[in-house]
């Protein structure tokens, strides 16, 4: 069986990291939940110490305190996917974007492992305190719909988007513990151990 752990961005990682982002761009897919290393692609140390800042901030209206990680395929050390924490939210993150950003590579998609990602991510915000997790998604992204809904997911507004992403968008609540509790069985097999460096 494949096991899964979220794994803390370090220097080891770089060229992993890059070949992660560098996927997305062979295949022309859309980058989300990397904490912006793609813009950091020549100074991966930048983004590492962007990451740090990011985690120990405090919130504004501008920006809040937040976690990334890479999602490590034990089997192989492979990064298979990244998702981003944020640990608070401000007026403009509980209008959209919400709590988390997530992404799988594209050559992993339709594995099931975007569900493992969004539980171990539940887990770091169940050890945070958040009880409600707020998610937002394009409306015809199937893919992540169907993983916030299969981790309990109620989607409470649907509308459109005139002022950045110029798209329907659905906004979802997941109660954190209730979405753990119900899902563990399922889940946890994947999982090994606890978040790493």
């Amino acid at each position: 069986m494949e096991k899964f752990k979220l794994v803390e961005p370090t220097l080891d990682y770089r060229d992993e990291a890059l070949d992660y982002i560098n996927e997305f761009y062979l295949y022309n897919s859309e980058i989300n939940g990397t904490g912006g290393l793609q813009r950091f692609l020549n100074d991966y140390p930048a983004w590492l110490k962007k990451i740090e800042d990011d985690r120990n901030r405090i919130p504004n209206e501008e920006k809040v305190p937040a976690r990334t990680f890479f999602l490590m395929r034990e089997n192989d050390n492979k990064i298979v996917g990244m998702i981003n924490i944020r640990l608070a939210l401000n007026e403009k993150l509980r209008k959209r974007s919400g709590h988390i950003g997530y992404s799988i590579r594209p050559t992993e998609r339709q594995k099931g492992y975007n569900k493992i990602n969004l539980y171990l991510g539940l887990l770091v915000c169940q050890n945070y305190g958040i009880k409600e997790v707020f998610m937002d998604c394009d409306s015809t992204n199937l893919g992540s719909s169907k993983t916030i809904k299969s981790l309990g997911g109620i989607m409470v507004r649907e509308y459109y988007d005139d002022e950045e992403y110029f798209c329907d968008v659905q906004d979802y609540i997941i109660d954190v513990d209730k979405a753990i509790e119900n899902n563990k069985n399922i889940y946890e097999p994947y999982i090994t151990g606890g978040i790493t460096k």
